[in-house]
């Protein structure tokens, strides 16, 4: 079974952006879709500790998908849930990057 086929969820990226100035000069906050309809596969984590700078977040999920272009500031929508992007790790295949290994937080 190759890769490909163990991606049986399809997601949207989406990345932080800063929108138009509202009328007192604010900068309206979006997160706009920045990879849309992406095949990947979401997993259920039983909570692992992922060290961010000074503090300690628990990821709940993983996701694996082929290389994009993801980083830790952006977010994942996957069936109308949103996910924020926790840390990104690139698998190797033994020539180059294979794909992602992301660690995700349920954004509440």
């Amino acid at each position: 079974m190759a890769f490909d086929d163990l991606l049986i969820n399809t997601c949207t990226v989406r990345r932080f952006t800063e929108g138009v100035a509202d009328a007192y000069g604010t900068l309206d906050k979006t997160w706009a879709d920045h990879l849309v309809d992406q095949d990947c596969r979401l997993v259920a984590s039983s909570g692992r500790e992922i060290q961010v700078g000074a503090q300690v977040v628990v990821a709940d999920h993983a996701l694996f998908i082929n290389d994009a272009d993801i980083t830790e500031r952006d977010r994942v929508v996957i069936d109308g849930v949103t996910y924020e992007v926790i840390m990104v790790m690139s698998r190797q295949d033994g020539v180059g990057a294979h794909h992602l290994h992301c660690f995700l937080r349920t954004v509440r």
